[in-house]
């Protein structure tokens, strides 16, 4: 097998040829923010991975250049409206205050029961609405059933991009255990008002009057009665009477989901996957790239976010941890005078071990407690820098395999930060690191 370049001691010249190799498109932010024709930007990818800071970064940076933006969130833990000075976040729109430049920023959350309602009150007379919103059958729906969020996001961007008020819409998928499910769950939930359970409840009502007591009676006993015992009776109620009231409307609830799911397959719409440089996120990102090419919607690249770097990348981490363990040795460091001398032939020859040199009663030495202190810090830090370096070499190698997986897939590289964003400093610091290749990128002399 053919030795990994990270793991071979002194192999800088195989490791930078090799990250030349695999060296991946570079992913033109401003380039994608600034062309007018671009209407939508969506990130997408495994929870935890800085998709919310990502989309805010993006909506701060075009805005800055000019455009009017909205971004929508779907995040619960609120982050973005602390990052952009606002107190909460609903659903409608709020301006963001202290943006430079001539372009707007707008920010919203999305409230997965609010637009909900909005969609009944909007497709239904007062007294079939009325009736939905106080079912509770539609309260639980509406609150917590799978995919519903996920759904509600592509109504609420279907309503903003309807508006045609945004030159951008700035996307951030809802933090599913799945990155798929924001594709998937406008069909689910599609399906699931079109299926048969739902026409099996709905067929009584249709029927109408005698016939159609005659119909559940002789049709349906067996069926209501197993639905009535595992459901509950009233609950099975409130599923018909729901379901009676929302037959004008199931129709419809497709047709929006087929008319944004096209709109997300439209040359104006530009999906950015977000990652870090982990296998997980990585592998869930490759295979989030290949949904998106067979679903024929517009990849515009990868984010990878949280990369970690190092000022003193030409030190190897072996190098480093020999240098520690030289530290480290009795005998190999030796202190004369508060001098560090190395490989004295007196300490070999001393009659007194290193370790009686000192204050006899087992204390060190206060003479040489300060080279001491330094010695140890030095090694503590040199200890650092390898796990620093190992750190960067097995991202460069997850990297590298989603590169070779993926060549077509242009990346934008953002450095790890020390702390959390919190302002639009930080937003407009990350928007910075997302439009500059990171050194890793720059294609060298060579190429």
């Amino acid at each position: 097998m053919t030795p990994d370049p990270a793991a071979t001691p002194d192999s800088a010249h195989a490791h930078d040829a090799h990250r030349a190799i695999s060296a991946p498109r570079l992913l033109a932010v401003d380039p994608l923010l600034d062309d007018p024709e671009t209407r939508i930007v969506v990130c997408c990818g495994a929870g935890g991975v800085g998709k919310t800071t990502t989309a805010a970064a993006l909506g701060l940076r075009a805005a800055e250049r000019g455009r009017k933006v909205v971004v929508l969130t779907i995040d619960p833990a609120r982050r973005l409206a602390q990052s952009m000075g606002i107190d909460s976040l609903d659903n409608t729109p709020r301006r963001v205050k202290g943006v430079d430049g001539d372009g707007e920023l707008h920010a919203m959350m999305l409230d997965m029961k609010r637009t909900f309602d909005e969609i009944v009150e909007a497709h239904a007379d007062p007294d079939r609405a009325s009736a939905i919103l106080n079912n509770p059958f539609y309260q639980s729906l509406s609150a917590g059933f799978a995919g519903t969020q996920e759904y509600m996001a592509m109504e609420k961007l279907g309503q903003l991009r309807a508006r045609d008020e945004w030159d951008l819409i700035v996307v951030d998928t809802p933090p599913s255990r799945s990155a798929l499910d924001f594709l998937d769950a406008p069909k689910r939930l599609g399906s699931f008002l079109d299926g048969k359970l739902i026409r099996v409840l709905l067929a009584p009502a249709k029927v109408g009057g005698r016939a159609g007591m005659k119909f559940l009676n002789v049709g349906m006993s067996m069926m209501t009665g197993a639905l009535g015992k595992l459901l509950g009776g009233q609950l099975l109620k409130d599923v018909q009477t729901f379901v009676a009231a929302m037959d004008s409307m199931f129709g419809g609830f497709r047709t929006r989901a087929d008319a944004t799911y096209k709109l997300l397959q439209a040359p104006g719409t530009a999906f950015l996957v977000v990652a870090a440089p982990e296998r997980d996120a990585l592998r869930e990102a490759a295979y989030f790239v290949e949904r998106l090419a067979a679903e024929g919607m517009p990849l515009a690249g990868l984010v990878l976010n949280r990369v970690h770097d190092s000022g003193a990348a030409h030190l190897s981490a072996e190098r480093a941890l020999a240098a520690a363990e030289n530290l480290d040795e009795p005998r190999i460091v030796d202190h004369m005078d508060g001098k560090a001398v190395r490989n004295s032939p007196d300490a070999y020859d001393s009659s007194e071990s290193p370790a009686t040199t000192g204050a006899q009663d087992g204390s060190p030495d206060p003479g040489q407690a300060p080279d001491q202190t330094v010695e140890q810090l030095t090694s503590g830090l040199l200890r650092l820098h390898a796990e620093r370096m190992r750190l960067l070499s097995r991202e460069q190698r997850t990297r590298d395999r989603f590169t070779a997986l993926h060549p077509e897939v242009a990346v934008a590289e953002v450095a790890a930060l020390p702390g959390d964003v919190h302002d639009l400093a930080g937003l407009r610091d990350i928007g910075d690191r997302l439009a500059t290749p990171s050194p890793e990128q720059l294609p060298t002399s060579e190429e």
